[in-house]
């Protein structure tokens, strides 16, 4: 089955507070956006790339780092919201692929391994996200006060990538009725069975100005030349 990844970059990140889009805010000396495209490029499970974002922006500060991507088939703007990028980016898609991940550049510590891992399971299955476990002690409150703590027995904080079946995706957003905050939601909504694949506790959405310097601290404590040098392989290898 061939696989083709979605790769959304149309965040604005006004809660990052770095003056530009998300996507390109510097991260170890490298626009955010680029760590994931590099991901990608290096899963053997991944046969092609469709990059949604500010596309001009996004192809000149790409041009500026020299690197090449050899896996993109097109590039298009994103939408008012992250569903609407989505179903760009599933129209921007060519033909003959099978299989779609759907990945947040903003989660720019994924590894080449797990993405292959969830693309397997996507192909047993037909639908799988990456996720881990809740750690946590949940509470429920209101105006400041505990009601109830809640079991977190069970409970998975979901990640991307989410892999599913091309036809199932694109039903799912073609019949949403409503907003969903991933695509996970929408395809259960149709009443497939979505399957977890554990991920990675470093696989954390980047937000905040905290979790860009977290993320650069461990970039930085794994390889302190990462950001000099864009050919350097900082994570492992698929």
């Amino acid at each position: 089955m061939t696989t083709a990844a979605i790769l959304l970059c149309a965040g604005r990140g006004e809660r990052l507070g770095a003056g530009v889009e998300k996507a390109l805010a510097p991260l170890a000396g490298r626009p955010l956006f680029l760590w994931s495209l590099e991901a990608l490029e290096r899963c053997a499970a991944v046969d092609g790339i469709v990059v949604v974002g500010p596309v001009r922006r996004l192809q000149d500060v790409l041009a500026a780092t020299g690197f090449g991507p050899g896996k993109v088939l097109a590039w298009t703007e994103g939408g008012r919201a992250r569903q609407d990028s989505v179903a760009r980016g599933l129209r921007a898609l060519p033909a003959g692929f099978d299989l779609v991940a759907v990945h947040d550049s903003a989660r720019a510590l994924v590894e080449p391994a797990l993405i292959a891992r969830v693309v397997a399971d996507a192909v047993t299955h037909g639908a799988a996200i990456a996720a881990v476990p809740l750690e946590d002690t949940l509470k429920r409150a209101s105006l400041g006060r505990i009601e109830d703590t809640v079991p977190r027995a069970a409970l998975w904080r979901a990640q991307t990538p989410q892999v599913f079946r091309r036809e199932w995706l694109e039903a799912a957003h073609g019949q949403a009725r409503s907003a969903a905050t991933d695509d996970a939601a929408l395809v259960e909504a149709l009443g497939h069975a979505v399957f977890i694949t554990e991920g990675d506790v470093l696989n954390f959405k980047i937000t905040t100005a905290q979790d860009l310097a977290l993320a650069g601290a461990w970039l930085a404590r794994t390889d302190p030349d990462a950001g000099h040098d864009p050919s350097r392989r900082t994570r492992r290898e698929d």
